[in-house]
């Protein structure tokens, strides 16, 4: 039995948790916040989650995924609000080949809650809120009551993209990062139900209102609202810098999201009040280090925080969990062990999504709108149903397998060259067809 701290009781801290004290571990679970069971969320900070087959997999493996998915609405496509003309016809785009597949949108705050709660009720977990990580070697950290100093076997930051765990190891010298931002941020506003009472738009699909050099986002909830993410520049026109009074803001809406502005009867003093937030890539290493006072370690967003345009961090993140428990069993329990050879197995896949990601990104808010994107979507859907098992799009290995984010990037990847060489090879026959008619 090792005495193991995790420092985050976020989405993977709390989950690795219950993994640990299934395997008989004490695990002593650390976080900054009041407990948000209580204080509840942040404001315009939730993102809503797209969980999907690698999340849910991981849940189940404890048994969470029914609890988790309780209060979860299944989303089996994008619908895309079209820029011109403004409120045009919606165009719904499923996203598997039978239409029958679905990623499910979830409130962060609703799922930590779950998670915490669970964590809660398991033997062996002990979950101390308001303590901030101040010091490594040993534990430090600062409490409403005062500095506090603690001991454990096994360290390990599950605290998110600004991990203090990260931060304490790059000061000793123990880790290089990089934080790549994008020069875009996000907001989020509410859609409220319609008069009625039901949804005010189609809650079995995320919304998309692509517009070329941004886009907002819509996530139905159980309450029949949605959650809107603006993502957004953060300078120049048509930015967040750029509005700034109730009517620039309203004329603005009217003029690129016409559609919705009828929805949103706090549109101004949402957008006024709520932060933007940022978004960026982390990537730093090793994960691991040897300290003083024992083996640190890095997992989740602490130790490769991605942008969320696919969807996958929490997944991502989830998935950690499920790969170090595997990894776990090959070395008897010895997280000292599993620790390098868990960043060894894990670094290339998320690698890979980090990569997918950002290119979504672009899918987005370029793509998704225009002819030629859903000719190709279509084309992709006949290939799948051609050559079923063979020919499998990206979206849904991402989404609705558990396949290494890796293999799905070579995979595609050599479909692609497939295609192209398939393209090559009829052009020449036609071609060849073609000028052995002229010759006759």
């Amino acid at each position: 039995m090792t005495d193991i701290a995790v420092v985050g009781a976020g989405l993977t801290g709390s989950l690795l948790a219950c993994f640990l004290a299934r395997r008989g571990h004490t695990v002593t679970v650390y976080e900054r916040r009041a407990d948000p069971r209580t204080t509840g969320a942040e404001r315009g900070r939730s993102i809503n989650l797209a969980l999907s087959e690698r999340g849910i997999d991981a849940l189940r493996r404890i048994g969470l995924d029914g609890r988790a998915l309780a209060d979860a609405l299944p989303m089996r496509g994008r619908m895309i609000h079209p820029a011109t003309p403004p409120g045009g016809e919606l165009d719904f785009q499923s996203y598997s080949l039978d239409g029958q597949r679905a990623i499910n949108s979830i409130s962060r705050g609703a799922l930590n809650n779950a998670l915490l709660d669970a964590a809660d009720g398991t033997a062996g977990i002990t979950i101390r809120f308001e303590h901030r990580l101040t010091g490594l070697d040993p534990l430090v950290f600062a409490t409403p009551s005062g500095e506090v100093k603690v001991g454990a076997d096994v360290v390990i930051g599950a605290d998110g993209a600004g991990s203090a765990v990260r931060g304490q190891l790059l000061g000793l010298g123990l880790l290089a990062e990089t934080v790549d931002f994008l020069d875009y941020g996000y907001k989020e506003l509410t859609i409220a139900p319609a008069p009625d009472g039901d949804f005010a738009l189609d809650p079995g699909a995320l919304h998309i209102w692509p517009r070329g050099t941004s886009m907002m986002i819509a996530l139905p909830n159980p309450d029949r609202t949605f959650t809107c993410t603006l993502f957004w520049p953060n300078g120049g026109t048509s930015s967040f810098a750029s509005l700034g009074s109730p009517a620039a803001i309203e004329r603005h809406f009217q003029a690129v999201y016409p559609d919705v502005v009828p929805l949103m009867p706090n549109l101004v003093d949402d957008y006024r009040l709520n932060p933007v937030g940022l978004l960026g890539t982390v990537r730093c290493g090793p994960w691991h280090a040897a300290t003083p006072g024992g083996p640190v370690g890095l997992i989740g967003d602490a130790a490769h925080a991605i942008v969320p345009f696919y969807g996958q961090g929490a997944n991502c993140g989830f998935e950690d969990c499920v790969v170090l428990d595997r990894v776990l069993d090959e070395t008897g329990d010895d997280l000292t062990a599993a620790l390098p050879l868990f960043e060894a197995r894990r670094r290339e896949d998320v690698e890979a999504i980090a990569a997918m990601a950002l290119n979504n990104f672009v899918e987005m808010r370029d793509k998704v709108a225009s002819p030629l994107f859903r000719l190709g979507k279509t084309v992709e859907h006949a290939l799948e149903r051609a050559l079923p098992g063979r020919y499998v799009s990206r979206y849904e290995l991402v989404s609705f397998s558990t396949t290494p984010y890796a293999q799905v990037r070579d995979r595609v990847r050599r479909q692609h060259q497939a295609l192209a060489a398939i393209g090559v090879l009829a052009a020449g026959a036609i071609a060849a067809a073609v000028l052995k008619g002229w010759r006759r």
